[in-house]
C-alpha cells in the first residue's frame, strides 16, 4: 500500500527512509488521525480515550510523541481547554447569579467565606484506666496481706 505525501509528513517518515528496513509495523498517523486525536484532547479525553476515538493504538501515539515532542506539548495544552472554558463560564456567571458568586468565594477565599469550620484538635494520650486499677488492686492486696 503506497503512502501519500500527507501520511509521510504527518508520521515524520522521509522518502529517503522508506527504503530502509525497520522492525515492526510502521507508524501511520495521518492528518485525519491527528485531527481526531486533537479533537478528543480538546474535550479533555485521556490518551486511551483519544486513541479509541481516533482508532489508533496508544503505543503508536506514544511513539509519535517520542518522534515529535512538540505534539506532546500541544496535547497537554489541548487538555486544558475544558478547564479554561469552565473557568470562563464561572466568571461570566458571577455577575448574573449570586449563588455562583458565593460558591466561587467559598472555594477561592476559604479563610473568609468557607462554610466549613476547621477545628484544631489536640489529642492527649491518657494512661489506660486498667493500669491504674491494677495499681490500686496491688495496694489493696498489700494492705490486706499486712493484716
Amino acid at each position: 500500500m503506497a503512502r501519500s505525501n500527507t501520511q509521510r509528513k504527518s508520521t515524520g517518515v522521509s522518502i529517503a527512509s522508506l527504503g530502509k528496513r525497520s522492525v515492526g509495523r510502521p507508524m501511520v498517523i495521518t492528518d485525519k488521525i491527528l485531527g481526531k486525536l486533537e479533537q478528543a484532547f480538546a474535550i479533555g479525553a485521556s490518551d486511551k480515550e483519544a486513541c479509541f476515538y481516533a482508532d489508533v493504538n496508544p503505543d503508536t501515539l506514544y511513539q509519535y510523541q517520542k518522534k515529535f515532542p512538540a505534539f506532546t506539548e500541544r496535547k497537554e495544552a489541548l487538555k486544558q481547554r475544558p478547564i479554561l472554558a469552565a473557568r470562563q463560564k464561572v466568571i461570566d456567571d458571577i455577575s448574573k447569579d449570586v449563588n455562583t458568586a458565593k460558591w466561587y468565594l467559598e472555594r477561592k477565599m476559604k479563610n473568609e467565606f468557607s462554610l466549613k469550620i476547621e477545628q484544631d484538635t489536640n489529642i492527649t494520650v491518657v494512661t489506660p484506666i486498667l493500669s491504674g486499677m491494677a495499681k490500686q488492686k496491688a495496694e489493696i492486696d498489700a494492705d490486706n496481706s499486712e493484716d
